[in-house]
């Protein structure tokens, strides 16, 4: 067997599958070594023929394409960062060119994907927002019931939901609350306990040191200072 052949064969070998573990899970720190690993089994470094660099290329340049399309990125934006399949060509004239495509390939996906992880998370968050705004009235609602809502571990919704709005979980329920209450204490005339059941409070006690931490006032004293509505 002749060493064309032989690489020939080395380069069929190569394993698809680890690269698209890479793009699924690696991170920016690893993805070269990562990558290098990949393209060292099948003795990359040694390709002369164009052919069979392009061979090794397109197999990762579809794996990536097809990941990127199932994370959301569109094959226009794709195509404008790294080119279609018949213009790469021209990325593959040395196995350096070659190599720094792939590798700019490899990070390129990844960012996209870290990107996308991020915007999603910041979509949950805001969902876990609008629920407590449509069931803040819910004596019963807590980090619990609100992680379990939008399916995310109480922890880590309780970590991104700060770093998101500047204030945990449990204050934003309850200055929603109190923002109601001050709404109904105003411009209703229903007593102050009835205001204190319906905006989820089931203490009344409670609900008067919490409505005078966050207004300064305590509920009836607001109510009395408060204009009416008709």
């Amino acid at each position: 067997m002749n060493n064309e052949s032989k690489i020939m064969q080395d380069v069929k070998r190569l394993d698809i599958k680890k690269t698209e573990e890479l793009l699924q899970s690696g991170s920016l720190e690893n993805c070269d070594a990562m990558l290098d690993s990949v393209l060292g089994e099948v003795g990359f470094a040694e390709i002369q023929s164009l052919m069979l660099r392009l061979y090794v290329c397109m197999d990762i340049y579809v794996a990536a394409h097809a990941f990127a399309q199932k994370i959301g990125i569109s094959s226009e934006k794709f195509f404008e960062c790294f080119g279609t399949a018949d213009e790469i060509g021209a990325e593959l004239m040395t196995a350096e060119d070659t190599g720094k495509f792939l590798h700019d390939l490899v990070r390129g996906c990844i960012r996209w994907r870290i990107e996308s992880a991020k915007e999603s998370g910041r979509s949950i968050i805001a969902k876990a927002k609008d629920y407590i705004d449509r069931n803040y009235m819910n004596d019963e609602l807590s980090l619990l019931v609100v992680a379990d809502a939008v399916g995310l571990s109480p922890s880590y919704l309780s970590t991104q939901f700060k770093k998101e709005y500047g204030q945990n979980l449990f204050e934003y329920l309850a200055v929603a609350r109190i923002s109601h209450a001050r709404e109904l204490l105003c411009c209703t005339s229903k007593m102050v306990y009835e205001v204190a059941y319906d905006v989820g409070f089931r203490d009344y006690r409670y609900f008067s040191q919490i409505f005078k931490k966050y207004t300064g006032q305590t509920p009836r004293q607001f109510q009395n200072s408060a204009n009416i509505c008709p």
